[in-house]
């Protein structure tokens, strides 16, 4: 009677959709290894299709894709790599969306609306995923809108590292744009040792992508202030922050987000001169033409790298950030 051979031996798959196949380039070259070649096409009337042009059977894989406009497309192609994946017999298979797609409709604010973040989860589930990794989500409950692991990585150690060489905590001033980043601006301001300030805004339900500012809780006058946000869309309403912090006396703005959704016209809006400096890295990408002279695009990949790391040996992705976010 033969005998049945056993390998502990793990194999690491990295793959990657279509929307930025640079950071998976990164990504993989972070952890010297090759993306696994794809043949993936969208036909004529819209459909997508995705091979995987090597086994995948038995491996650890990990499916990249940035939710870059067109996001319903990068959405469905990610999905649909995921049902290859699975049908080729992966042992495991790991969704890695830097920028997780719809993670703003996360919540019920009016009737009749959707929560259109658990319904992708949902969806990830439905496809074979087994666990989710992102950066920075737009609300923390979103990791338990999946049945299974939620590995949520924080851009913050990326984006400290760089302020803490360009500013001077003595004279900085953390800001949150509105009460819902309060927590993370908090933990920015200790990070940094710089004192805390809070901008009151309101948003009319009925107009999306509009803000106005109200009024400012904290001393910002003749200090530079740091801006922090999840993400930039538009940029009306961190333009219209800055506006108001230097009318409030504000020496300089700077601006630090993960994501650079830069939707139309926040390239133009974003080189205001309200703004001195803005600070975003690469989850999605950010092309030549959406660059202007005081935008610095820093890279995530390595960190990214790190978790894939970890999860694949099965280490502690928590201790990448010591507890502390």
């Amino acid at each position: 009677m033969a005998s049945i051979k056993i390998t502990g031996q793990k194999r690491l798959v990295i793959v990657t959709g279509r929307a930025h196949p640079a950071l998976a380039e990164q990504v993989a070259a972070e952890l010297e290894t090759e993306i696994v070649p794809t043949d993936t096409r969208t036909f004529a009337n819209g459909e997508i299709y995705a091979r995987y042009e090597e086994s995948v059977r038995g491996c650890d894989a990990f499916v990249l894709q940035s939710h870059a406009a067109p996001i319903n497309e990068a959405l469905m192609e990610q999905l649909i790599m995921v049902d290859a994946l699975k049908r080729a017999s992966a042992k495991r298979i790991t969704v890695v969306a830097p920028f997780y797609p719809y993670a703003r409709q996360d919540k019920k604010g009016r009737g009749r609306e959707p929560i259109s973040a658990r319904l992708v989860a949902d969806l990830y589930k439905a496809a074979g995923a087994d666990r989710i990794m992102s950066v920075d989500l737009h609300a923390a409950q979103i990791q338990g809108f999946f049945d299974g692991p939620v590995d949520h990585l924080f851009a913050m150690p990326v984006l400290l590292e760089h302020f803490r060489a360009q500013l001077d905590p003595a004279t900085l001033t953390v800001v949150s744009p509105d009460m819902g980043r309060v927590r993370v601006a908090d933990i920015w301001s200790d990070k940094l040792g710089a004192p805390l300030a809070i901008i009151h805004k309101r948003r009319d339900p009925m107009v999306h992508n509009q803000v106005s500012v109200h009024e400012i809780v904290g001393e910002v006058e003749g200090r530079v202030c740091l801006l922090v946000d999840d993400m930039i869309d538009t940029g009306r309403t961190i333009v219209k922050a800055a506006e108001a912090l230097k009318k409030n006396g504000a020496i300089g703005v700077v601006v630090a987000a993960t994501h650079a959704v830069f939707s139309d016209p926040a390239f133009e809006i974003l080189q205001s001169e309200a703004v001195d400096q803005v600070v975003v890295t690469d989850t999605l990408p950010v092309p030549e033409d959406k660059r202007w002279d005081r935008l610095t695009v820093l890279p995530i990949a390595p960190l990214i790298a790190r978790a894939i790391h970890e999860v694949f040996d099965d280490g502690s992705v928590t201790s990448m950030f010591d507890g502390a976010a």
